[in-house]
């Protein structure tokens, strides 16, 4: 197959009309045809969304990464069967054109489009060449790879609940695990022919549709991570099939990414933004400044600022306030005393008092949870009414109980954060020493980067590494409850917290399986109840549902209020006045 080449040059707005206008209809799924698309351009500045980061990509691999700032990546480099609308949250064709189920619920059939390709960006020439169109068998090899045990991928176990034959690779161990049997037909994903691919479920999973959006499960150019092996996704080896390719990834200074001209216009959300710029910058003060001098576009609110900001006329008309579909929470490790013993986790929850702990930790931006699924997801309970909140006397009765009355004899713990929940952190140590009578000094409190917390705490990490305890937590990726009690808390998916089965993952999977809403809704509680309800397991603390304030340049529009609220926000969606945006730098 010879080579298609587009130039991007250092400028603004593509004319692709002028050029398509004067090519044959069917040339991006033609074969023998190359040629060199030149861009031409309005004026000299493309328009680029400037933002400010704290956290680094945890990888360009979409079947590796956990954490919400790679997920917004794949959702714009990486196009899928299905998308969550930016505007609406529903769950719409993008890939696929249509499918369809068959009368058991098992099998799902995907009709896909042909005219998406494969590319490749090169940073230093600024050109993208067309490798190849996307084929059904992308998602089959795609699939396929993230249920391998060998690469350890957490959502590839999230995939293995719902394919049939996933978890049986998925589960086995990876010593055992070779390429014959992952990419042999145990996994039942299937490519009748470059159009179709075929998914064939363990069972009839209600919440099954709700996660084809998800990015594990998009297409991959195998050719390319066969080339390339570890380093497939470098800048310049890249392939993509998304509205933007990879230009620079620096760790700890910038990431840029440049759009994606040729990707077919029905695929956009009708943004004009050409260049996405993430700056490194850990300081909140610094971030703010730069936004008050129009550098950025968009930015959190320090503390100090934010009374000020809410009572001005101007900049109170930039602010947006959100509360994420998430839970912050501290995790333990059932593999270590004094953890291994449920009445010690309850004392710990117990012991926190989460209204005060939003008011002091987060600025009072959250809204206090006392079980896991946060509200507007499908199935979860209401707020207060299901789980075992701030009870000192319950705590101290609980940790008693696990034979540790005062804290007397209570062994020495380790905790994990990053520094950014160092506070978090604080509150727990202070809180246990109010109300548990807990010494301080038998805490260690150590900082880490999310990454490799998520190493240390990954069920692979031998127990030596493993803290006793780690703030992490969970954003939806699918709207359902399945996707916070099942992808996390079951004990057949990456178990964190290496808690055994018991009677409630035979209610996840009653749930999962279950067509009904209204039972699943009553069972979805009755799940809440067994992990947080008094005699509850308690995996971890539940602590708040978090929120933020925002800035937004008047500059920069699109549906902040709707986009990325599950999975990863949409940049093709947005659209930034640039001349308005030069304007105010005095450019």
């Amino acid at each position: 197959m010879r080579k298609r080449t587009f130039r991007y040059l250092p400028a603004l707005t593509l004319l692709l009309a002028l050029v398509v206008s004067i090519l044959p209809s069917g040339f991006a799924a033609a074969s023998d045809t190359e040629f060199t698309v030149v861009a031409l351009y309005r004026q000299d500045t493309p328009v680029t969304l400037d933002t400010a980061t704290t956290t680094e990509i945890s990888s360009l691999d979409p079947q590796l990464g956990t954490d919400v700032v790679s997920i917004e990546v794949y959702e714009n480099l990486f196009l899928g069967l299905t998308d969550l609308d930016a505007f609406t949250n529903e769950v719409v064709p993008e890939l696929a054109t249509s499918w369809t189920i068959s009368e058991d619920g098992l099998t799902w059939t995907f009709t896909l489009r042909n005219d998406v390709n494969w590319m490749r960006y090169d940073p230093t020439s600024d050109t993208a060449e067309v490798v190849r169109p996307v084929v059904a068998g992308d998602f089959v090899y795609a699939i396929k790879r993230a249920c391998d045990p060998r690469i350890a991928s957490y959502y590839g176990s999230i995939a293995s609940t719902a394919i049939a034959g996933c978890d049986l690779i998925n589960q086995t161990s990876s010593d055992a695990m070779t390429d014959d049997q992952v990419y042999g037909d145990t996994t039942k994903v299937s490519a009748p022919d470059d159009s179709t691919v075929v998914i064939e479920l363990q069972f009839a999973a209600g919440y099954f549709f709700s996660m084809t959006p998800m990015w594990m499960i998009r297409p991959l150019p195998q050719e390319t991570i066969e080339e390339f092996g570890d380093d497939w996704t470098d800048p310049g080896n890249i392939v993509t099939n998304g509205p933007y390719f990879v230009k620079e990834v620096v760790t700890g200074v910038q990431r840029t990414f440049v759009r994606n001209d040729a990707l077919p216009a029905d695929l956009g959300d009708g943004g004009n933004i050409e260049m996405v710029r993430a700056t490194f910058i850990e300081d909140e003060g610094t971030t703010y400044a730069l936004y008050l001098s129009g550098q950025l576009d968009t930015a959190g609110i320090p503390d100090a600022e934010l009374e000020s900001v809410l009572n001005d006329a101007e900049r109170s008309q930039q602010v947006k306030q959100f509360f994420d579909l998430a839970t912050n929470f501290f995790g333990f490790d059932y593999g270590k005393a004094p953890f291994d013993d449920v009445h010690a986790r309850r004392a710990f929850s117990a012991s926190i008092d989460r209204v005060k702990m939003v008011e002091e930790v987060a600025a009072g931006q959250g809204v206090p949870m006392i079980h896991f699924t946060p509200p507007s997801m499908f199935g979860a309970p209401p707020i207060n009414e299901v789980g075992v909140g701030f009870d000192v006397e319950y705590a101290k009765a609980q940790l008693a109980e696990a034979g540790y009355p005062d804290c007397e004899g209570f062994p020495n713990i380790r905790i994990l954060s990053t520094a950014r929940r160092g506070p978090a952190v604080e509150f727990l140590l202070a809180a246990v020493e109010e109300h548990l009578g807990c010494d301080p000094g038998i805490f260690t409190a150590e900082q880490v980067e999310f990454s490799v917390q998520q190493e240390l705490t990954s069920p692979q990490s031998p127990s030596s590494d493993r803290p006793n305890m780690w703030f992490s937590n969970w954003y939806a990726d699918y709207l359902d409850s399945h996707n916070f009690v099942g992808d996390v808390l079951s004990c057949n998916v990456a178990n964190r917290f290496l808690r055994p089965c018991s009677e409630v993952d035979d209610l996840i999977a009653e749930a999962a399986a279950e067509s009904d809403p209204g039972i699943r809704t009553q069972l979805y509680a009755e799940i809440e109840d067994l992990f947080f309800g008094e005699e509850g397991e308690f995996p971890f603390i539940p602590l708040y549902t978090p929120g933020a304030y925002v800035m937004y340049q008047p500059w920069y529009t699109g549906p902040f209020d709707t986009d990325g609220l599950s999975g990863g926000s949409h940049w093709d969606s947005r659209n930034i006045d640039m001349a308005a945006k030069l304007a105010a730098q005095g450019s």
